[in-house]
C-alpha cells in the first residue's frame, strides 16, 4: 500500500482480520510522538473488539518502520517519551489475538523491534534489519533487549545489538527473526491467506495458546503444566471444543466462534 497524505495510522478491516498500517512513507514511517500514542490506542481497541481475530502490522510506501521519529522536537521529560514506548510494546504483546508484522523495505531500531513484537514476521527479500540503536548514541529498546535473547541467543543478540550491523531478509530469516520470506509480488497474497486461517481459529484457545507460549519462557515446568491445565479447562467450556471433535468425526472443517459452551440463552433452550 502506498499513501502520502491522511492518517499517520491507518486501520482497515477485512473478514476479521484488522490491518494497521504506518504512514508517513515519506520518514519511512519513522514514529513521532502523535503515532505511537496512536498506534497504543489501536491495539489496544484491537484487543477489545471481538470481531477482530487476527491484526497485521505494516507500513505504507515501501518501507516497514525506520524507528522512533528522533528529528521530531520534543520537550518531554525523557520517562514519558519511554512510556509511549512501553505502552505501544506491552499492548501488542499482551493482545490476545494473533499478530502478523508484514515488512517490505527497512525495519530499523524500533521499527524492527516493533516486527519482532508480533507473533508472526513476514518479511520481503528486499528487506533490511538494523537494531541501530548504538549508531545513536542510544541503548536498545521497544523491548528489543527481552525479545532478541529469546529468539537468537545471548550471543547473537550481543552482536546485533552492540554492532548495530544492517542484515538482510535471508540471515534474518536463518537466525529465525523473520518467520518465513516471499516475494515482493505475492507478500500481500500470502498475508491474506495466513491471517484468513488464523481468524478462522478458534479465538479462546488460539488466545490462551498464545499466552502461554509468552509465560512459558520465563516459567517452571511445573508453573507451564498448571496454566496449561487451567487454560484447557476453559477450552472445554466453549463451544468451539464440541465443534472441532464433531468436524473431525465428519471430516470437516470446523467452524469457530469462541461462544460459551453453557451460555444463558443455551440453559433456557434445554
Amino acid at each position: 500500500m502506498t499513501v502520502t497524505d491522511g492518517p499517520a495510522l491507518l486501520s482497515e478491516d477485512r473478514d476479521g482480520v484488522r490491518t494497521l498500517t504506518l504512514n508517513r512513507p515519506r520518514r519511512k514511517n519513522a514514529i513521532n510522538p502523535e503515532l505511537w500514542l496512536a498506534l497504543r490506542d489501536a491495539l489496544n481497541e484491537a484487543g477489545r473488539d471481538r470481531a477482530v481475530r487476527a491484526l497485521v502490522i505494516t507500513g505504507a510506501g515501501g518501507s516497514f518502520c525506520s524507528g522512533a521519529d528522533i528529528s521530531v522536537p520534543d520537550d518531554v521529560h525523557p520517562k514519558y517519551k519511554l512510556q509511549r514506548l512501553t505502552d505501544v510494546a506491552l499492548a501488542l504483546h499482551e493482545l490476545p489475538i494473533p499478530t502478523v508484522a508484514k515488512v517490505t523495505g527497512v525495519a530499523v531500531g524500533a521499527g524492527w523491534n516493533l516486527a519482532l513484537g508480533c507473533d508472526l514476521v513476514v518479511a520481503t527479500p528486499e528487506s533490511t534489519f538494523s537494531q541501530i540503536f548504538s549508531r545513536r548514541g542510544l541503548s536498545i529498546d521497544l523491548g528489543g533487549s527481552w525479545l532478541l535473547p529469546k529468539l537468537v541467543g545471548l550471543q547473537q543478540a550481543k552482536r546485533l545489538a552492540l554492532l548495530a550491523e544492517t542484515i538482510d531478509a535471508a540471515e534474518a530469516h536463518a537466525l529465525n527473526l523473520v518467520t518465513w520470506v516471499v516475494a515482493a509480488a505475492e507478500i500481500d497474497a500470502f498475508v491474506d491467506d495466513l491471517t484468513g486461517r488464523l481468524a478462522a481459529g478458534p479465538p479462546i484457545a488460539l488466545a490462551q495458546t498464545k499466552a502461554l507460549l509468552n509465560e512459558g519462557a520465563d516459567r517452571t515446568l511445573r508453573d507451564a503444566l498448571a496454566g496449561e491445565a487451567r487454560a484447557q479447562a476453559v477450552n472445554f467450556a466453549t463451544a468451539d471444543a464440541a465443534a472441532a471433535y464433531a468436524a473431525f468425526a465428519q471430516r470437516r472443517e470446523p467452524s469457530f466462534t469462541g461462544r460459551w459452551a453453557l451460555s444463558r440463552s443455551d440453559q433456557q433452550s434445554e
